[in-house]
């Protein structure tokens, strides 16, 4: 939290508390791993580097809007793709603040209207209740690849 000069949110503290990121396991539909508090800070600083030299002065964009800019100071990465790509916590303050967005390494951040990604913890109960129920969530299907590797297939 020092190196990112904010505190994480109550949900992403519990979140790390438990289990302080998921290695190379999938976890989130369709392919995110949760990161570490290391890697979280390095994706961060990454984000603030790339913002710096790519995209200083750049259009910010609407805060509500389901588009974000290519990264924010206020986004706190905490999964991956391993392609790249991040889910991050937007902290930025206005009515939607702790949503979810998937900030693309190509196409900047988007935020999906799906209930589930109003926030970490809904994201983590509506993973919950698909590995529990074997029910799609948003168009992902939970997958037993083997006895010890999750997998989403798309619908």
């Amino acid at each position: 939290m020092q190196i990112i000069g904010q505190p994480f949110s109550e949900p992403l503290v519990q979140s790390l508390l438990r289990h302080n990121g998921t290695g190379d396991d999938v976890l989130l539909p369709s392919y995110w791993r949760l990161l570490n508090t290391h890697i979280i800070a390095s994706d961060w600083q990454l984000g603030m580097r790339i913002h710096h030299e790519v995209c200083e002065g750049a259009e910010e964009g609407d805060p509500e809007d389901d588009f974000g800019p290519w990264w924010h100071s206020h986004w706190i990465p905490f999964a991956t793709s391993g392609g790249g790509d991040t889910l991050i916590v937007d902290q930025r303050p206005n009515r939607r603040r702790g949503r979810i967005g998937e900030a693309d390494h190509e196409q900047g951040t988007r935020f999906r209207s799906h209930p589930m990604w109003s926030s970490l913890p809904a994201l983590m109960d509506a993973t919950a209740t698909a590995l529990e129920t074997g029910q799609a969530v948003d168009g992902y299907l939970p997958v037993a690849a083997d006895e010890t590797e999750l997998d989403w297939e798309i619908l």
